[in-house]
């Protein structure tokens, strides 16, 4: 194992030598010069550096660990002699694969100043000033800004004034302004509260209202760095009998809502409802010269624009996202004419179909403990099965595995079939609109054959309500019910003795048992997609419990238990229990091509009542692709338990009822499609009860679980093709907490099992 790391560390070394061999000049004409580096330094700390870094027109070629160019260094690879055939296959490669190399322009950096500057002035630094100092060395240049913000002017008197009683209303909610007295006389705040004001009034009907209307008018007092601000809106305005005053001040009402299908071009209400077939509903039409592919139910189900009711841009953007959820639209375009009727709007939604149905395939391999498998899955979606947008998906799974000389078999199937609506048994049509939440049935089967060991049957079924609120920041998921079976016809034995009877296995793991669960699954994530390159955090949670509604029938009917203490539902115990689950995610961005992503997660159960452990496909386990990248899945803890692997291929013990996972990663675009990664892993599972004869060293202890929390680090290559990433992953232990207290710290005693590669689609959080 030494060998192995020491000619990884030559190859490692070797790699980086090459790259720095190639001069990073070796394009860069005479008379030019590479930007080597730009740094910014600032007086002030109010503003983020990762903030100044986009107001930057010119910046460096990316950097590999802040260490080396590699995009750079690839590019250089080309070989400038491109006579031959061979050498113009490679330098269209090379460069194709790098980044050529960027040139200092003396007009992009004095831009880059004026813009530095401009925004220190527009944060209230009207004297702020940015120095550049520019170092030439071996056609290399490095730019250096030096700002110095000086004392920034306050606001000391705030006040709104327009002589229109809604308006006036708005610009003085005191409240949600976001000006207040002796704040920096900040443009960009300013900028807000229009924007704020002109929402607001666009939200209460004035159609017509944009924030251009409202104006500033600012006195400084001399020598203070104070500021008096009085908010206006435009003099043209403010003589009421004006016809631009009469417009602007305008509040309308929706009138008829036209949904029309396979039309891109604008046609008024008396021609779509005279010429093409026509559905209506409550003031809403369904207009379609054509087939018609989705329900105007289904429409009317996903609109947030009211007849009736006043005008509202929350409302239109609202519609935007719920029309372009359906599976079957392509796109929607969304008009608005004023009618006969004074104050009154037509609403008309162009809608484009798209494809409804798509089939996929997927193969993958794997490679367990020497047992070499695959497997095989097929699928389908259907996205508008029944006309109404609802979106009917069925796949089904094949895998297999070489034990020996027998074959491990799994064969499963699901289906899913969403509606694009709330449904309820109960509560008005109105109610169940409004609630604007999908609805979704699955169904699933498993079946496994393990041989020497058992078979199991799994069927679950379940039903469920998802919805997003906040400009979809926030999305939600309640599961209302699921069902799930779980069936071992047969066990081996051996298996049975050696194992279960034995105490090794915790025999509540291979008992038929049925699970009626419900739980609510969430997200939140701060990421504006116009500022990408601004940190950002995702946040999930979910939580679930079983049987409780099956205990409460148990004890109103005074059922009686079993022997064992338990109540059954068709002969078969049912678990109780409760688990949660937490994670969060911390997006630490230094430019395009480099980040650093930190993970925490949290996870507990508690079986209680009529169990005395959670279902083991409800526990959790560590390892894996998505966990500690150091141990395969389900091979760590729980605790300091240490699995048998030497007598089995798995281990069933190794899941837990409380886990930890803390994760550190760096993601750096390499060149190409691939990107780099190195990653720092720690954590464990433990469980709640002591299981001493089937998991000794599993309970969790407040006065020991640090000292078992497992650590391991290691490497990483993906293959970004924007619509999916194909990652490979490399982790080695550092700490084994299931080893002796010698053998604890892996670095000196290295074997093949310290090492676990794993091979994923997508980031592993």
């Amino acid at each position: 194992m030494r060998i192995t790391q020491t000619l990884s560390k030559i190859v490692v070394l070797l790699m980086v030598l090459f790259l720095w061999a190639c001069s990073s000049t070796k394009f860069v004409k005479d008379g030019e010069y590479l930007l080597d580096d730009v740094r910014i330094k600032s007086d002030l700390k109010d503003v983020e550096s990762s903030e100044l870094k986009e107001y930057l027109r010119q910046t460096p070629n990316p950097t590999v660990l802040g260490l080396f160019r590699m995009q750079l260094g690839i590019y250089n690879w080309a070989p400038r002699d491109t006579s031959t055939k061979w050498n113009r296959f490679w330098n269209r490669t090379f460069k194709s694969w790098g980044e050529p190399p960027v040139i200092f322009d003396e007009m992009l950096t004095k831009m880059s100043t004026q813009q530095l500057q401009l925004l220190y002035q527009n944060r209230g630094y009207i004297n702020a000033y940015v120095d550049t100092n520019l170092i030439f060395k071996n056609k290399k240049v490095k730019v250096q800004y030096h700002i110095q913000a000086n004392k920034p002017y306050k606001i000391r008197n705030y006040k709104t004034q327009a002589n229109h009683p809604v308006f006036d209303s708005i610009a003085a909610d005191t409240a949600r302004s976001f000006i207040r007295k002796g704040i920096n006389f900040d443009t960009d705040v300013l900028n807000r509260e229009r924007e704020r004001i002109a929402s607001q009034m666009r939200n209460t009907g004035y159609y017509n209202f944009i924030k251009d209307f409202i104006v500033y008018a600012a006195d400084s007092a001399l020598k203070s760095n104070q500021v008096d601000v009085k908010l206006d809106i435009k003099s043209n305005l403010k003589n009421s009998s004006a016809p631009i005053n009469w417009l602007v001040f305008r509040q309308y009402f929706v009138g008829k809502v036209f949904f029309v299908l396979n039309k891109t071009d604008n046609l008024d209400s008396i021609n779509l409802v005279q010429q093409y077939d026509t559905v209506s509903f409550r003031n809403y039409y369904l207009i379609d010269a054509k087939q018609k592919f989705v329900s105007l139910d289904a429409l009317i189900h996903n609109s947030f624009i009211e007849p009736n009711s006043l005008y509202s841009d929350i409302a239109v953007e609202r519609t935007y996202s719920g029309l372009n959820s359906l599976s079957p639209i392509k796109y929607v375009n969304i008009s608005f004419k004023e009618t006969d009727v004074p104050d009154v709007l037509d609403t008309y939604i162009y809608i484009v179909p798209g494809k409804t149905i798509s089939v996929s395939a997927e193969v993958e391999g794997t490679l367990t403990k020497g047992y070499l498998g695959g497997a095989l899955q097929l699928g389908t979606v259907n996205k508008n099965v029944f006309k109404g947008a609802e979106t009917l998906s069925i796949q089904g799974r094949m895998a297999l595995e070489k034990q020996n000389i027998e074959w491990a078999k799994e064969i499963g199937g699901q289906v899913r079939l969403m509606f694009p609506k709330f449904l309820f048994p109960f509560g008005s049509y109105d109610f169940k609109r409004n609630v604007h939440a999908n609805t979704e049935y699955t169904t699933n089967i498993s079946y496994q054959n393990r041989p020497n060991e058992f078979t199991t049957t799994n069927l679950t079924g379940g039903m469920n309500y998802s919805w997003s609120t906040a400009a979809n920041k926030y999305h939600h998921q309640f599961e209302l019910f699921n069902l799930s079976y779980v069936y071992f016809p047969k066990i081996d034995a051996t298996f049975r003795s050696t194992y279960i009877k034995a105490g090794i296995y915790n025999k509540y793991n291979y008992e038929d048992h049925f699970i009626m669960r419900m739980g609510y699954n969430g997200s939140f994530s701060n990421y504006n997609i116009n500022r990408p390159l601004r940190n950002y955090t995702l946040h999930n949670y979910n939580v679930e419990t079983a049987g409780n509604f099956l205990s409460l029938a148990n004890i109103i009917l005074g059922t009686t238990k079993e022997l064992d203490g338990s109540y059954k539902l068709f002969n078969v115990r049912y678990s109780q229990y409760v688990r949660g689950e937490y994670n969060s995610s911390f997006y630490q961005i230094f430019d395009k091509n480099n980040r650093i992503v930190y993970h925490a997660g949290l996870g507990a159960g508690l079986p209680f009542g009529n169990a005395n452990i959670i279902p083991y496909e409800r526990r959790f386990y560590s390892g894996g692709a998505n966990s500690v990248r150091g141990w395969n899945e389900s091979r760590l803890g729980p605790g300091i338990y240490k699995g048998i692997l030497n007598v089995r291929s798995r281990d069933y013990n190794q899941v837990g009822d409380l886990k930890l996972d803390l994760n550190v990663e760096y993601r750096t675009k390499m060149f190409w499609y691939i990107e780099g990664a190195l990653f720092f892993d720690a954590g464990n599972i433990w469980t709640i009860k002591d299981y001493s004869t089937e998991q000794p060293g599993g309970q969790f202890k407040w006065n020991s679980f640090t000292e078992q929390i497992a650590m391991s680090y290691g490497a990483g290559l993906r293959l970004d093709f924007s619509f999916f990433i194909f990652r490979f992953d490399m982790g080695v232990r550092m700490f084994d907490p299931a080893e002796l207290d010698a053998n604890r710290w892996r670095f000196k005693q290295l074997n093949s099992d310290d090492f676990a590669f794993h091979v994923a689609i997508g980031y592993p959080f």
